[in-house]
């Protein structure tokens, strides 16, 4: 009965190995206004490539940006990638992470925001699993200092 079990699981697939996760782009998006000040908050695009051989089922992004200057977590994202079809072998998906948290100015520009003496650069850490699997780290990145459009 239990090796009836398993072989239904299927073979365990290790998702920091099963996925390629390239960076598109990464900058500053422009969150509008909030409380009468310019808000803008980290971001990053990642195309991620299922690379082994099995289709990988509700396959989830998680992301933690910090100040480059900070350990501590700064602002999150999280998003499922694939739902329940799941990404399938060699099969790609892009998906933006943008931050929760980021700053906030009055009486400067975007542009000038990112230009300002105090300002401090940020990075992210991505993390995926599929299924009921553990987390885990894909990688870290650097978010350029850029202001990026609203889409």
């Amino acid at each position: 009965m239990t090796a009836a079990l398993c072989a239904a699981c299927g073979p365990a697939v290790d998702v920091a190995k099963a996925l390629d996760l390239k960076v598109v782009n990464s900058g500053w998006f422009d969150a509008g206004i909030v409380n009468g000040q310019n808000k803008l908050v980290p971001s990053v695009t990642i195309t991620i490539t299922n690379t082994s051989d099995q289709t990988l089922g509700l396959l989830q992004v998680n992301s933690l940006f910090r100040q480059v200057t900070a350990s501590e977590e700064w602002g999150s994202a999280f998003l499922t990638a694939a739902g329940s079809e799941g990404l399938g072998p060699g099969a790609s998906k892009t998906v933006t992470l943008k931050s929760n948290n980021g700053y906030t100015g009055s009486g400067e520009t975007r542009q000038d925001m990112l230009a300002n003496s105090h300002f401090v650069d940020a990075k992210v850490e991505v993390f995926a699993k599929y299924g009921s699997t553990q987390w885990k780290k894909l990688g870290d990145y650097p978010v350029t200092r850029q202001l990026l459009e609203k889409s």
